[in-house]
Formats: structure tokens, sequence, C-alpha cells
């Protein structure tokens, strides 16, 4: 199987989102193992672990969606021959493109909306659009990814690496 850029941006893509999980649950750990054995809780700790959490289901829509590792409903789809399933494929891919994109759009307009507003955490009054600004990367991700997968379900299916895709021609 031969790797081409395209697979390197969507494995970094995969491998940020994973880093997230990783920070996520280290301040979790952290904070809970500080609070239990030490009586001591890390300033932020919560709205940190709040705005690092929504970072990471952003980045999360963004891994997932590529590989169509979502959540599906294959009703129709089991129910079809390999060309139609195809379609209901490429189908389902633009719509999820379309939702992400306007998704998107409005992040957007929350990330402006806490700059503007100036809006901080409570104990260190540590601005926040720094977090929204980093999930919104992630759902630009999501898009971009979701695009890749729409072209690839068009125009060249052998380039998934989904064996429920690629051998239906």
């Amino acid at each position: 199987m031969k790797r081409t850029s395209m697979d390197r941006f969507i494995n970094t893509i995969e491998w940020i989102a994973a880093g997230f999980v990783g920070l996520v649950a280290a301040n979790i750990f952290i904070s809970v193992l500080l609070r239990n054995l030490f009586n001591y809780s890390i300033p932020d700790s919560f709205d940190i672990g709040r705005l690092m959490l929504g970072i990471l289901i952003f980045w999360g829509i963004a891994a997932t969606s590529y590989r169509g590792t979502h959540i599906t409903v294959d009703l129709i789809w089991g129910n079809v021959g390999p060309k139609y399933q195809r379609w209901v494929d490429v189908f389902a891919t633009l719509v999820l493109l379309f939702v992400v994109t306007v998704q998107t759009w409005t992040l957007f307009d929350k990330v402006r909306g806490t700059y503007n507003d100036n809006v901080t955490t409570f104990d260190m009054h540590m601005p926040t659009w720094p977090f929204f600004a980093v999930a919104w990367a992630g759902d630009v991700s999501a898009v971009l990814l979701i695009a890749i997968r729409t072209w690839r379900l068009i125009f060249d299916p052998e380039e998934m690496h989904d064996p429920k895709v690629a051998g239906t021609e």
C-alpha cells in the first residue's frame, strides 16, 4: 500500500486527536490525584478540563469522519448492491460535509465572540478564546478530511483504506 502525502496529513490529524485524548485524561488524573491525596486543587482545572474536552470533541469529529467510524445506520446500505452502496456512501458523506461546514462557520463566530467579549476562566482569568480557536481548527480539519473522503469515494475509491468502501465499484 503506497503512502501519499494526503495519507500522512490524515494520520497527522488522527495523532493530534489522540494527543488531546491523552491531555484530557492527564488533566483529570492529576486533578483527582492532587485533590484526594493532598487536598489541593489546581486553579482553573475544571475550566481547563471543560475547554479541553470541547477541543477533544471537535478533533475527534475530524478523526472519525474520514474513516467513517462514527455511528452509522446501514439499513439501506446493507440491502443494496455494491454500486448503490457507494452512492449511499457518497450521499451520506456530502450531507456530513454540509453539516460540519455549517458547524465550522458557527464555531468561528463563537471564537470571535469569546475573543471580543474577553471571556476568561474563573480562577486565573485566562482568556478562553484560544481553546475555542483550537477546537475550531479541529473542525476545519474535519471539513478537510470529509472533503478528501468525498473526493476519494467519488473518483478514487481504491484509495479508501476501508475494505467496506474499497471493494465497491
